[in-house]
């Protein structure tokens, strides 16, 4: 799973699908919001074959995406998906 930092508060789900393709298919993505404003926190994530992520982040870290720099590297800790946290709880 691949961490993107520093997105604008205005990229959604779709931005990120559009600029990761470049590089494989993506098999999802996803912008953490808020729950109470339901606003972007400014990074989310994109799964991706490892191959293939290896050279997204490697091309697209450090650059520029809707007028702001992202940090792009791999989900050292990434969330669970919600069927994961039920099973958990």
């Amino acid at each position: 799973m691949i961490f993107i930092y520093g997105l604008s508060y205005k990229a959604r789900r779709e931005n990120l699908i559009q600029l990761f393709e470049q590089y494989g298919t993506v098999t999802s993505a996803r912008i953490i919001v808020d729950p109470e404003t339901k606003r972007s926190r400014g990074y989310g994530f994109v799964e991706m074959n490892d191959e293939e992520g290896a050279a997204a982040i490697a091309a697209l870290n450090g650059t520029k995406h809707m007028n702001r720099p992202i940090h792009v590297e791999v989900a050292v800790n990434p969330p669970k998906k919600r069927s994961e946290r039920k099973n958990n709880e």
